[in-house]
């Protein structure tokens, strides 16, 4: 056979697309799946690349995409660095995350061209190593005052879409959603020709009524931005944003499952009527995520750190220092939850949303070879990137 980069044996359980297959091995080259085989066919097989023995202990999952996060580990993507995409390429594979959308916040035109500017920069020099960044969610500026959250208010602008259309050329195409307030785009053209231009839009950080978001749906909102905050609740007499999502298909939810955002009961409502095929698990993580308690920043604004709560002066929660992993763990918990579930949830459904399901989000020959590899406990030992291991437990 041809030389390969990588080969995984002795799965317990791979989470291939729609089916678990037992006893498989995988065969990587030139970071793509290359072949999925029957555990008996291994010993056949002259090989002469890397390998993974799962020893019959290990499950396979597609790696995980994190479709909403600011940052970590000490450093946020308005620093505009290229270091700081360097240390999130080179941590979140710790936490199972294969790839992510670098995340924005309402800040100055200035700001938020320089983040942009150096997220197109990097991309350009197709970076090879870690975590995949597979483009940008521009969270804000269009956003309701009276919902900012953490969102910086003295920033906070009515949608503009020649505004947008510079930022898109800035970023080199890579805008793959954007969470916008949908009731203050007034003639819909905003969202109409986003949503032709193929850009995920998102509700979020909204005080849209029922009826406003339906009328926001048949525009082109194929989405809600992390589920429950920011956004009006369910009244019974408006069921609000919240409400949109239990009852309209056409809607995908962001959901941060650290049981803080939105507490373990209001998860397992949200599974109930949204389910995994809508769900799409995030961080929304902040430069605090991996460091002790204390003091940090985001968007300009104090945030203290404490207990595993993020919040502004104000006690509004400013994102989280949430793992995918840990939101997974967190999930499991839930009754009905399965691995099954998870894969939609952190991977198929983030794909498909933002346009990458032909290369990422699923165990297909073919597509990019992102797995997180977890033992019983659903501790991660291993993840691959592109076909390389960016993650070993005790390493």
């Amino acid at each position: 056979m041809e030389p390969s980069t990588l080969l995984i044996k002795n799965i317990q359980e791979a989470y291939l697309h729609q089916e678990i297959e037992k006893n498989v091995s995988i065969i990587i080259e030139n970071g793509k799946i290359k072949q999925i085989l029957k555990q008996e066919v291994v010993g056949d097989l002259s090989f002469d690349g890397e390998v993974i023995d799962a020893r019959n202990e290990l499950k396979l999952l597609p790696g995980f995409i994190d479709a909403h996060i600011h940052g970590g580990y000490g450093v946020d993507v308005m620093d505009a660095t290229p270091e700081t995409l360097q240390t999130l390429a080179d941590k979140l594979p710790s936490e199972g995350t294969t790839s992510y959308l670098a995340t924005t916040i309402t800040q100055s035109d200035n700001e938020i061209s320089n983040a942009l500017k150096n997220i197109a920069a990097w991309t350009d020099e197709e970076q090879k190593q870690g975590a995949d960044l597979v483009g940008v969610h521009l969270e804000g500026p269009f956003v309701e005052v009276s919902k900012a959250g953490a969102q910086p208010k003295q920033y906070i602008t009515e949608p503009d879409l020649d505004k947008f259309m510079t930022w898109q050329e800035e970023a080199k195409e890579q805008i793959r959603t954007i969470t916008m307030a949908p009731e203050h785009d007034k003639t819909g053209e905003f969202i109409r020709t986003l949503y032709k231009s193929g850009v995920n839009v998102s509700a979020g950080h909204t005080d849209a009524s029922f009826g406003q978001i339906k009328d926001a749906v048949k525009l082109g909102v194929r989405q809600l931005t992390h589920l429950c905050n920011a956004m009006n609740g369910i009244h019974h007499r408006d069921i609000g944003a919240v409400g949109a999502a239990f009852q309209s298909k056409d809607l995908h939810a962001e959901l941060i499952s650290d049981g803080i955002h939105v507490v373990p009961e209001m998860l397992q409502l949200i599974f109930n009527n949204v389910g995994s095929d809508r769900i799409i698990m995030i961080t929304d993580s902040m430069r605090a995520k991996g460091l002790e308690d204390g003091n940090y920043e985001l968007g300009g604004q104090p945030v203290q750190v404490k207990n595993g709560r993020a919040t502004l002066d104000n006690g509004s929660l400013a994102g989280s220092i949430l793992r995918m992993i840990d939101a997974v763990k967190v999930m499991l918990k839930l009754d009905g939850v399965k691995l099954t579930d998870i894969v939609k949830m952190t991977a198929e459904n983030p794909a498909k949303q933002v346009g990458i399901f032909d290369k990422k989000g699923s165990i297909e020959i073919g597509k990019d070879a992102d797995f997180v590899l977890l033992n019983d406990e659903m501790d991660i030992v291993y993840t691959v990137c592109r076909g390389k291991i960016a993650y070993q437990k005790g390493q």
